[in-house]
């Protein structure tokens, strides 16, 4: 069995890895699964990320969804956020209802919705809170919409409240958008300080900015998902010295995946974190707990 702050060696090692560090599994915050006409678009759009990122993107895990549900199983995964999001009007407040019948159906997926700048989006946000959400997913990027748009504001203010954790992708990876970039979500933070963000892919490729933001506001988070492994370490590679700058706030570090849509298998992201841990002492066996399980645990309010 691979040491703990080494990683497992490959999908096979995941869960007696997890088990070796004394954790019941993971909790991975940062999944997709979406209505099947939706995820064949995505699917889609990866086949040509030559044309889109300017390198092949295969997808790993490109399973039906019963078998996808059963790898994060066998992968020691309790508990996970099944993220959906939309990139036109419309389609928010039904992907919102989709990802509540999925976790209905499927035990270790909490509750997720999403949003839009658009009428009526508060009340579809309180409906979903109101429902059992317990996390949101907010898609600058895909979406193309400004995420300090008037029409959001009640909508920021609602997650905040309700203390739901909200995964940004608001970085300009892997290709800038319209709206991306820290400073102009940091303006929705501080307009709502209180909103529990998590940055997705730690905000990519301006892993400082982010790191910024979660010094300036107690309930800022960043995710792991893709951060350090060798496929996006070849485009926006992490500082040098990124474990020592995320020792200080290591508990706000939680574990994403983008399970499935990743060109390698899971246990390369688990292998960078490892690696992480393993290169300041501030971090170690301590950090893996926190990040694979502890942290994302407290943020989604999973017990299981």
């Amino acid at each position: 069995m691979s040491a703990p702050t080494s990683g497992p060696a490959g999908d096979a090692e995941i869960a007696s890895w997890v088990r070796g560090l004394g954790l019941p599994g993971l909790v991975d915050l940062h999944v997709h699964f979406l209505p099947k006409p939706v995820l064949d678009k995505v699917w889609a759009y990866f086949d040509r990320a030559s044309e889109h990122y300017g390198t092949e993107w295969p997808i790993h895990y490109r399973l039906p969804e019963a078998e996808r549900i059963e790898k994060l199983r066998e992968f020691g995964v309790r508990g996970f956020a099944p993220l959906v999001y939309p990139h036109k009007p419309e389609m928010a407040a039904w992907l919102s209802e989709w990802a509540r019948e999925f976790a209905d159906r499927v035990p270790e997926a909490v509750p997720t919705c999403t949003i839009y700048p658009e009428p009526g989006v508060a009340d579809y946000v309180r409906q979903a809170i109101e429902s059992g959400a317990r996390a949101a997913k907010a898609h600058v990027q895909v979406g193309a919409y400004d995420p300090r748009d008037p029409l959001l504001s009640k909508a920021w203010g609602l997650l905040a409240e309700a203390g739901i954790p909200v995964i940004v992708h608001c970085g300009h990876g892997p290709i800038p958008g319209a709206h991306t970039g820290m400073d102009v979500f940091g303006e929705v933070l501080a307009a709502h300080p209180r909103l529990t963000a998590v940055l997705a892919h730690a905000g990519m490729p301006d892993y400082a900015g982010a790191l910024e933001l979660v010094h300036r506001y107690p309930n800022v988070h960043l995710d792991t998902t893709m951060v350090g492994t060798p496929f996006t370490e070849r485009l926006m590679a992490v500082p040098a010295d990124w474990p020592a700058r995320i020792a200080d706030c290591a508990d706000r570090i939680v574990l994403g995946t983008d399970f499935p849509n990743i060109p390698y298998d899971y246990a390369t992201q688990l292998r960078a974190i490892a690696d992480w841990a393993a290169r300041d002492d501030r971090l170690g066996e301590r950090f893996l707990r926190s990040v694979l399980y502890e942290a994302p645990a407290r943020l989604l309010a999973f017990t299981g």
